[in-house]
């Protein structure tokens, strides 16, 4: 695929979705997308954009007011377009929209995407879902709005242009949407860094119950319902607190587990030095980058933690073997 309009050119009735959860990259594809074929595809055909709740400091983009959040209508789209997803049972609700459509289109970077549209676009180089859509723009044709969409969700797949997916192409899409008037200083601070007093809380508190284990070089933290709903808060206010984990000295990866349901726990995994956290994840059925990925498992704290770090353990133990033969 090398431009998006001519791949819906005849499309009278469009779907689009992300995977359940949305992260940065997810809200930014998703609405980047549905304002780009809005203000560009000819004839006014019907866009529809399904999306779980987004937070609210996603919401500084603009525009986000035409998601749905649930299936409202019955209806067979011509085209229907899944983002940032690695697999179908991750659309959620709107899996049965893209099941039913005429045509399926999935546009990803994950290395771990199963390509189960018609058509399949997967840059597993990119940073990001919002770094590919960006390669199938006509820049001439990316407004404020849309710019804003794509750098959200590269700066949130990239931590900031941290992360080893960050490349000097990245850099150059960001900078091409800096001079399109991206208030890229404002958007950084009010989606990473400024944080509610509740959100502080949590963040203390998940900070001062850490542990570290494997002689220091694994951090792992972890919430509770009772906990989100002791501070008045939700899954969305825990954004940051694995980046704070993460840069503790000497830590090779960090782990936040949340509490989802009874010994029920969504796995956040990052990495600093060279284990594969896409790896463990996809073992567990989850997914996402080398050094930042994620799943969802069963069983009490103590069986999910010593689930992982068997794998940690495993990997590390061959990193050292593989150092000490080069000697």
């Amino acid at each position: 695929m090398k431009n998006v309009l001519d791949e819906l050119r005849n499309a009278r009735t469009i779907g689009i979705a992300g995977h359940v959860r949305p992260d940065g990259d997810c809200v930014g594809s998703c609405l980047a997308l549905y304002h780009y074929l809005k203000k560009n595809l000819s004839g006014d055909p019907v866009i529809d954009l399904y999306l779980e709740t987004i937070p609210e400091k996603f919401k500084i983009i603009g525009d986000t007011e035409v998601i749905k959040q649930e299936n409202m209508d019955s209806i067979i789209y011509d085209a229907f377009i899944s983002l940032d997803s690695s697999s179908l049972d991750r659309l959620g609700f709107a899996q049965v929209y893209f099941e039913q459509a005429n045509k399926t289109i999935n546009i990803d970077h994950h290395i771990s995407n199963l390509k189960f549209a018609n058509a399949n676009h997967v840059e597993e180089k990119a940073s990001s879902t919002c770094e590919v859509l960006f390669g199938l723009f006509e820049e001439e044709k990316i407004d404020i709005t849309i710019a804003k969409a794509l750098y959200l969700g590269i700066i949130h797949d990239t931590g900031v242009f941290k992360h080893s997916n960050t490349s000097e192409k990245t850099m150059n899409i960001a900078g091409k949407l800096i001079s399109i008037g991206v208030p890229f200083s404002q958007m950084i601070d009010e989606t990473f860094y400024i944080k509610n007093y509740h959100q502080n809380q949590i963040l203390g508190r998940c900070l001062l119950e850490s542990m570290l284990i494997l002689d220091g070089k694994c951090i792992v933290s972890s919430v509770s319902k009772k906990m989100l709903e002791f501070y008045d808060s939700t899954s969305a206010d825990l954004d940051g607190i694995i980046d704070q984990l993460r840069i503790t000295k000497g830590v090779e990866v960090a782990i936040l587990l949340y509490e989802t349901d009874f010994h029920e726990y969504k796995v956040s995994m990052r990495a600093n030095g060279d284990v594969d956290v896409r790896k463990i994840a996809s073992y567990f059925g989850g997914g996402g980058h080398i050094k930042a990925a994620g799943c969802t498992m069963h069983g009490t704290i103590h069986d999910v933690v010593n689930n992982l770090t068997g794998h940690i353990e495993h990997q590390l133990a061959n990193l050292t073997s593989e150092q000490e033969s080069e000697y």
